[in-house]
């Protein structure tokens, strides 16, 4: 890899390594486009959120388009089953290979292996940590959680009371980065006391379940004594809502999300939710595959900034999000086809 950061504007000038041996076979299952001289694997983490079924399917069109053939496996959250797969990809003669970690800092031995065959790896929004990434196609999670927090504030009477703090899933360095982001914009109000954590905790494998599970300790711990959940995504908050209604409290506190999954726009236009953040991954899927395709021929790719992983500053394509909640819906995922008004309207729970 090759890298020339300009003062600036901050370019990443990612040149690929070199190609593959041609002729390796493998047993793995798969899933994959027909035809196209290319081949792109693309390792996902889980397809147990609807929000990677879409990713996978936006991914094998845009690939199968660009005259390249997507190969895809899911490991069921599985580390070990994940670095099967990706060998199992390696083997099939992949030129570059996308991953969507289920642990950031596991994988880094799968970029180290894939390196070693020459294919250029792509870190898809979830970086890899301590390892020589070639490029970090995601959102800008940190400003994700800015943009939470900064709602949540804005949305707090006064800009202020008692919150409960969802996490996402430990072995995910988004979590930590949209914390980070949420941490950013709190720090003044909690160092005031005018908005106090009355409980948090990290949702294991970003299950709705573990967000029920924390809301339901909070419960335990302070009663109803609290004015909103700051939870990092939809499915947590999700879990969270189902408690909040055992209680019968459901949108009588405000709930954050992010990913603008379609329960989650349900529960906007039902009241439960308070917001979610949109993630245009449509925008990021093209970008993901455009870039593995140009690593892939050994084109050369720009990107404008870069993230520190531990290990190195990775160039990084990093696209924007917006805050969504009743208000904007019309504006955001409606107007851009993410969901359709009829299927937010239907059966909102």
């Amino acid at each position: 890899m090759v890298v020339s950061l300009a003062l600036s504007v901050l370019i990443g000038l990612v040149v690929a390594r070199g190609g593959t041996e041609p002729g390796a076979t493998s047993t793995a299952t798969t899933t994959s486009t027909q035809g196209g001289e290319i081949l792109v694997g693309l390792s996902l983490d889980t397809l147990k959120e609807a929000r990677w079924q879409a990713d996978r399917d936006l991914f094998v069109a845009k690939a199968k388009e660009l005259g390249a053939t997507a190969l895809v496996q899911s490991a069921n959250s599985d580390d070990t089953r994940q670095m099967q797969d990706i060998e199992a990809l390696i083997s099939r003669d992949v030129r570059a290979l996308v991953i969507v970690a289920h642990d950031s800092k596991t994988m880094a031995r799968a970029v180290d292996i894939a390196h070693k065959s020459k294919i250029p790896v792509i870190a898809y929004d979830r970086m890899i940590r301590d390892a020589d990434v070639d490029v970090y196609v995601s959102f800008d999670n940190e400003k994700v959680g800015e943009q939470q927090a900064e709602y949540l504030v804005k949305h707090l009477p006064g800009g202020k009371g008692k919150i409960v703090r969802i996490h996402g899933a430990p072995t995910d360095d988004n979590a930590k980065i949209l914390k980070k982001g949420q941490d950013k914009v709190l720090e003044p109000y909690l160092k005031r006391g005018d908005i106090q954590v009355v409980h948090e905790d990290w949702a294991e494998e970003w299950k709705p379940e573990a967000g029920k599970k924390i809301v339901n300790a909070a419960i335990t711990r302070v009663g109803r004594g609290f004015d909103a959940v700051l939870a990092a995504n939809d499915g947590t908050a999700g879990g969270a809502i189902q408690a909040l209604t055992e209680e019968g409290i459901a949108g009588k506190v405000i709930v954050t999300g992010q990913d603008a999954e379609l329960p989650a726009l349900q529960r906007i236009m039902a009241g439960t939710q308070t917001m979610t953040i949109y993630k245009p991954i449509k925008d990021l899927a093209k970008i993901a595959v455009e870039t593995a395709v140009k690593l892939a021929r050994r084109d050369v790719v720009i990107a404008r900034t870069s993230v520190h992983n531990g290990k190195i500053e990775v160039p990084a394509i990093l696209s924007p999000t917006t805050a969504v909640d009743k208000s904007n819906l019309a504006d955001t995922v409606i107007k851009d086809g993410f969901h359709t008004k009829e299927e937010i309207e239907h059966l909102a729970p």
